[in-house]
């Protein structure tokens, strides 16, 4: 025991106390649980490929789907379950990101050390059959005028 200012603290009981204090908190650490929320997965579409994948991009809508294989870019339309587009690719590549705002895909290469930047621009394909139209049919250019706005 020793006195302190007319108070008497007995230091087994301060040893005490800081034991109890430091078994209760490792206690806690062994009893606390993480709690997860709950996840309901549900499969929306499963294809399969013919060839490995590397990596996966997808546009921001999730409309276009990018895949990078071991020497191939294939470009996975979501909308209409099919592939719309294959690119030969030399192997150096193995790492794939989208640019929404630029409309580019980056392609790098750990090993090669090499990027390659790609501009991707869709295509849409409009019917002009049944409609009218002057010139050859088989022209260079077309052009389609939608007049029946109003």
């Amino acid at each position: 025991m020793v006195k302190d200012n007319n108070k008497v603290i007995d230091k087994s009981k301060i040893k005490q106390k800081k034991r109890l204090c430091f078994f209760i908190f490792f206690l806690s650490l062994l009893v606390s649980q993480t709690v997860y929320g709950k996840a309901d997965l549900t499969t929306i579409r499963q294809k399969n490929l013919d060839v490995q994948p590397l990596d996966v991009a997808s546009s921001e809508d999730g409309n276009m789907i990018f895949i990078l294989s071991l020497k191939e870019l294939i470009i996975y339309s979501s909308e209409t379950d099919q592939i719309i587009s294959r690119s030969a690719l030399d192997s150096a590549y193995d790492n794939i990101s989208y640019s929404e705002k630029n409309k580019t895909l980056i392609l790098t290469g750990k090993s090669s050390k090499s990027l390659r930047i790609i501009r991707v621009e869709q295509i849409h394909d409009i019917s002009l059959s049944d409609l009218p139209f002057k010139g050859p049919s088989d022209a260079a250019v077309t052009l389609a005028v939608f007049d029946d706005y109003q």
